[in-house]
């Protein structure tokens, strides 16, 4: 990256997901002239989903990493300059902020859009991670339409779980949730909702132990915790794995203001943090929809927010010349 070494940008952009790729699109088109560095997982968590069919101007629906290049060409087209890379450092004393890029590339930037996402907490069964997008998903919201009339279980105890569950059964025929423990982490409202569900049964002290199939779900093993008998569960065909969020915010924690999970905190309605110059879009401040269309809208307003602190302080800088 030497062409970069060294340079100063309006805006650097890091993560590339919805979030980040629209940021991407609104700076580009307002000649602000954004650097966006990919990441680890370039185009997010929709990169490891199949059909995605709630994303507006998508009628057929479409294949998660087709969206995303889409998102990146329509970026790129206006001027965006999408890179593989991961920023590892950036040191916050002072503006414009010194980032770091693999260790080793420095660069500048007068302002950050923090897009960096967040990953879904996963098992960590071999099965599970090979059939993910073929059955398994930590989203019902994004895929609990494509099981209906269908027998899905849920793993988890806590309100993402009893979510979860209660919105599958708007398709499902019957969602098992499994929980490790004899009783749920919920909150009593979440748990009252999800007894009080017909379509909803509950196997106590038991953990998922395999998803069967090659190519798609086609039943899952459990184990019960107390007795270490294992019961195989063949009707199965939805395994949703909600035992909750990781943002991925590790870099700017000890520097920004933070929920106790993680998420950063905004200034009231804007995508402004704590520091001066850095925005934060995406599911890295969004503990609660979690959603490509919300996260698209963070990145939005984050590029417009950063638009306006920069025409700002220019104005600023001028008057101070002036004077």
């Amino acid at each position: 990256m030497e062409d970069i070494a060294g340079k100063t940008f309006d805006v650097v952009i890091v993560g590339s997901g919805p979030a980040g790729l629209t940021a991407a699109l609104y700076a580009a088109r307002a000649d602000l002239n954004p650097l966006v560095f990919e990441g680890p997982e370039p185009g997010g968590q929709l990169m490891q989903t199949t059909d995605v069919e709630n994303y507006p101007g998508y009628p057929e629906g479409v294949l998660g990493p087709k969206m995303m290049q889409d998102f990146r060409k329509q970026a790129q087209r206006f001027g965006a300059d999408c890179r593989y890379g991961m920023v590892t450092d950036i040191d916050f004393e002072d503006r414009p902020y010194t980032l770091t890029v693999d260790e080793e590339t420095e660069l500048f930037a007068k302002s950050i859009i923090v897009s960096t996402g967040a990953s879904a907490k996963w098992l960590g069964l071999d099965s599970e991670q090979r059939l993910r997008g073929k059955g398994v998903s930590a989203c019902a919201t994004c895929d609990g339409a494509f099981f209906r009339d269908q027998h899905v279980i849920v793993v988890g105890g806590g309100d993402t779980a009893m979510e979860e569950a209660t919105f599958l059964t708007k398709f499902a025929s019957k969602v098992t949730v499994l929980h490790r423990r004899q009783e749920l982490r919920a909150s009593k409202a979440m748990q009252s909702r999800a007894f009080n569900d017909e379509k909803i049964e509950f196997m106590w002290d038991t953990e998922l132990n395999e998803v069967l199939g090659d190519e798609v779900v086609e039943g899952v093993e459990v184990i019960n915790n107390k007795t270490r008998e294992v019961t195989t569960l063949d009707d199965v065909t939805g395994v949703f794995i909600a035992i909750g969020h990781k943002p991925n915010t590790d870099l700017f924690k000890e520097v920004l203001t933070t929920d106790e999970v993680g998420y950063i905190k905004t200034k009231g309605e804007s995508t402004a943090t704590d520091l001066e110059g850095i925005f934060a879009s995406g599911d890295a401040m969004d503990p609660v929809y979690r959603q490509a269309v919300t996260a698209a809208g963070t990145g939005c307003r984050a590029a417009l927010d950063a638009e306006r602190f920069l025409a700002e302080e220019e104005v600023r800088e001028k008057v101070a010349v002036g004077g």
